[in-house]
Order: C-alpha cells, then structure tokens, then sequence
C-alpha cells in the first residue's frame, strides 16, 4: 500500500464492550481497528488511537477532553460486535463537540446492515466490508475533497442530502500485504498486564499469561445459515510465511507465551494445519519455551493423528462448531458435518489430552422437542461438562436474520438491534415448536447449564500481595478427572467465600469448577441456582 503523505489528524476510537465507566482489561480485543489503525500509519497519516475500554468516565467527557486538547478532521470507529449502544454515544459525543470532525464507521454492525446503521447513527461516512483499501481512498477524498462516489465500498450522503452507496469493494486478494496490526497504538500491553490465569482457556495454561491474537485468513468456506461474515464469504490464506513472521515478530517485541487464532476457521486444508504445527514446533525450539495456541476447527478435518501432532506442536484448545446431534437440523443449519463425526472428534479430542471448547446451540427453525432431546441426551451421556449448551440468535446479516424478518418474527429491525440483541433475548424461530414446548427447553437448558457436574474445592488459597494483584490467589486444586494437583498462581478471584471459577487442568486439559467450600454447601442445599440467576442477571445488564 503506498505511502500518502497527509495533513489530515485522525482519532480512532475503540468503544466499550460494558457499560462500567470503569477501566476494563477484558474484552474481545478488536484485531479489525488494529489492522485499519495499521494502515493509516503506513500510509503516513497522523493518526491517535484512544482505548476507551482502558479509561474511568464517560464516553462524552472522555471524547470531549480529548477534542479540547487537540482538534482533529477525522474520528474513526467501529465495533467487534453489534454494540448499537456505544457507537450511538460516541457518535453523539462527537457530533455535540464544537470542533466537528468527519465521522468514519466500521465493522459489523454497519456492514451486516449499512443503509439502516447509516441513517439511524449517522455518521458521516460508514466503511462497508473489509476497511483497509477502502479507509486509504476515503481519507484521500475527504483530504483533497474528490469525487467520493469512486470509493468503493462506502455510504454518505451528498451535498443534496441524498444518501448514497458505492459500489461493493472485491475482498482483499492477497492478504498478506495488509501490514500487521497496531498493537502499541490500542494499548495492548495494557492487556498483558492485568491478565490472569483463570481469565479464560485461552489463558489457563500460563501463571502469567500473554495470549497474542492473531487471523490466518480471511471468510469462510461454509455456509451456515446463522453466521454472518463480516469480512466477505470468500476464504483466502496468509502464506505461512507471512503469519510465522508475525507470530516471531510478537514473541520478540511482546514475550508471548501463547497465541489465540481468531480465525472462523483455521484452514480447510490438514496439509497447512500440518505446516503449522511444524513451524510451531521450531518456533518453540528456537526460543527455548513451548508457545501455546488455540484454534477453530471444523469437526470434518479431524482425526486421531492430526490431534496428535497439534498436541505436540503446542496446540491446547480447540473450538467446534458442534451446534447440534440432529441431522435434520444440521442439514438445516447447513452444518456440512453429522452427528457420527461430532462424536468421533469429542471423543478423539479428549484422547488427545486437548482442551474442547464447543457449543450446541438450540432453536433453528427445524429445532423440534424431539431433536432437542436427542442433542440434550447426547450431552448428558458424553459431554462431561466440555460442552457449552445455549440458543441460537439470529444476528444481522445472516441467512436465519433475514428469514425472521420475511416471516416477521422480527417486526421491527431497528429494536431489535438496540434491545434483543444487546440484552440477548431468546425468541422462538422454530417451525414446530409451540411456546410451551419452547419455555421448557429454556428451562431445561438453563437447569443444565447451572447443574455444576464436575467441582473442586480448592486445596489451598492464599491471596497474593501487591498492588498489582488486587483480587489474585494462589490456589491449589485437585483436577475431578485425572485427580493431578496444579498450583495457580495469578487466579484471579472476586472474594475468596462464594466463588464458582471455570478453569482448565493442565495436566489433561478438562474444565471444571473451582468453588469456594461455602458455594459447595449452597450447592447442597439447593441454594445456589438463585444466587447465579441474580449473577448472570447482573452481568447481562454489563453487556452492551
């Protein structure tokens, strides 16, 4: 990408992912702005990131404090998710400053559903689909005031107030010229600092973990009718050159011990998933230390000798796709994988002393009582608490989205967005399931779901001093499955009387529940299912 030499003061903003005005170190870290921020600083524009994630106040005065200090032309956003509510404050925090810069938005929520984001957030150029060309040629226009009907890819309104929307860029052909992500710049150091070793499975394996996370491709091969991709359906590859290079790149400048892929999947290929694991595997030799990592799989590549060899090449965790044991709504989904190869690869996992991280989710319009019990009987029979159980969500853009508005099961998109979506309501998008039968299934899954089958109660806690390790423990705990003592240090726990923390043995890779011994007697008394409804009630009104 060629260098522009620029004039123009760009401020790319990084919403909130809670609702806390507080700082927050845990989130989906949002790899889409590090890439565009990445651009920009390669085509030489001057650009200022701010994470407001990692400051205390509101949006507003955060926004405003910033525009007073400095005026800029451009403010730059987008989100990893839907997340209406805080791109509509940032937005607004920006248009009620006096300075007035052009507003660009990205991501998800406005590629999934362009003309209905741009008209109700009002920004003043959004960015469709990938935003790497696109960001260059728009900063370009906006600069030297062109023609902005030649940026491709884009929504704006004209000098009649028209609103107008340019032909669709082609997904980025060779992906391994976009420059790596801009870590420095969205304060991902910060990030390292405060994790912890019960944080999440990406994070389980390490005292003091430094999980870096990273894309190998771009689409998805697949076709499922409850995805929606932002960045394109077409699947291209970085070279493994390229994503090796990367990957050393980050244990030289940030000491990573682990490596999380974000990919939807990993690679359609075993060949390039072999190719991996062997530069893996010199990686960790040529830095003395196993780096650790995590992927996406599709259950149709796996087998007892890949697991294997990703075993050794320092793989942890897989995340399936499982979804649900019914054919008939597989076919629907149109999961291409059956019941019989979900079965082999849970069990082959296992085998393999790898961590699962899988779902089966309910409620796709061929979803009946009967293929709900046949999923649910499979997971009480094999799962051993590895499987998460959940409903299905038709997000926008996607095959199941657009069904429920043809059958106006969704009558109002507009709410739907800003209200069932960001409080993650459950509706009924089944065909043959009558609301009876659907409330029984919520209820069933969320009795499951509370059921804690596989607990430990810790040996030993001891809290860690330091002002750096606010709420940290060390703990000892027995693993329920292959009874191997593990010592963590860094555990993060909120109070050391009730407490109920998902972990992972590092000696077999099951999860399971470290609980406090009082947790363990409301367990026993039955008390404990409304004590963790009022939690989880808690936490959903955190979610934005």
């Amino acid at each position: 990408m060629s260098k522009k030499k620029s004039n123009l003061k760009i401020l790319l903003v990084v919403p909130r992912y809670t609702s806390s005005e507080k700082p927050n170190y845990v989130y989906s870290f949002p790899l889409g702005l590090a890439y565009i921020s990445a651009v920009m600083k390669e085509a030489d524009y001057d650009v200022t990131c701010i994470n407001i994630n990692h400051l205390a106040g509101s949006t507003e005065n955060i926004l405003h404090k910033i525009l007073d200090n400095q005026k800029y032309d451009v403010v730059a956003t987008g989100h990893v998710g839907i997340g209406y509510s805080m791109i509509e404050k940032i937005i607004k925090s920006v248009r009620n400053h006096n300075s007035r810069p052009k507003i660009i938005l990205g991501g998800v929520i406005v590629t999934s559903e362009p003309e209905l984001m741009f008209e109700s957030l009002r920004p003043d150029f959004a960015v469709i689909g990938e935003g790497e060309i696109t960001i260059i040629d728009l900063l370009e226009c906006i600069e030297k005031k062109k023609d902005f009907k030649k940026v491709e890819g884009i929504i704006y309104k004209n000098s009649e107030g028209e609103t107008i929307k340019t032909k669709l860029r082609k997904p980025i052909e060779n992906i391994d010229e976009i420059p790596f992500p801009d870590f420095d710049g969205l304060e991902f150091e910060k990030i390292f600092q405060s994790s912890c070793s019960s944080l999440n499975y990406a994070c389980n394996y390490h005292d003091y973990p430094r999980v870096y996370p990273i894309m190998g491709s771009r689409g998805c091969p697949f076709r499922c009718t409850f995805c929606y991709h932002c960045l394109g359906d077409k699947y291209r590859e970085r070279s493994m050159k390229n994503l090796m290079d990367e990957i050393e790149w980050a244990v030289e400048k940030y000491k990573i011990n682990s490596v999380f892929i974000y990919d939807d999947l990993f690679s359609y290929r075993k060949e390039r998933i072999y190719e991996f694991c062997g530069e893996m595997k010199k990686l960790s030799e040529k830095v003395g230390e196993k780096i650790r990592w995590s992927c996406q799989l599709s259950v149709l590549h796996v087998d007892k000798e890949l697991l294997k060899i990703m075993k050794d090449a320092g793989c942890e965790t897989i995340s399936y796709g499982f979804e649900s044991f019914s054919e008939e709504v597989l076919r629907s989904m149109r999961k291409p994988i059956t019941p019989e190869k979900i079965d082999v690869a849970f069990k082959a996992t296992l085998e393999a002393k790898i961590g699962i991280q899988a779902n089966f989710i309910f409620g796709d319009f061929a979803e009946t009582k009967q293929t709900a019990i046949k999923t649910l009987n499979y997971w009480k029979k094999n799962c051993k608490g590895q499987v998460n159980l959940g409903f299905i969500y038709a997000y926008p853009g996607s095959e199941l989205y657009n069904n429920c508005l043809k059958k106006g099961i969704i009558k109002d998109k507009l709410s739907f967005i800003k209200n069932e979506m960001k409080n993650e309501v459950i509706i009924n998008m089944t065909d043959a399931m009558n609301e009876s039968d659907f409330e029984w299934l919520k209820k069933e899954v969320d009795k499951l779901m509370r059921k804690v089958v596989n607990i430990s109660v810790p040996l030993h806690v001891k809290k860690m001093s330091g002002v750096r390790n606010k709420n940290r423990h060390e703990v000892l705990a027995k693993c329920p499955f292959c009874k191997e003592k593990t010592y963590y240090k860094n555990f993060y726990l909120r109070t050391r009387y009730i407490y109920r923390s998902y972990t992972m043995c590092r000696n077999c890779n099951m999860r399971y529940y470290l609980v406090s011994p009082l947790f363990r007697v409301l367990m026993k008394f039955g008390l404990v299912n409304d004590l963790l409804r009022k939690y989880h009630a808690i936490l959903r009104r955190k979610i934005v």
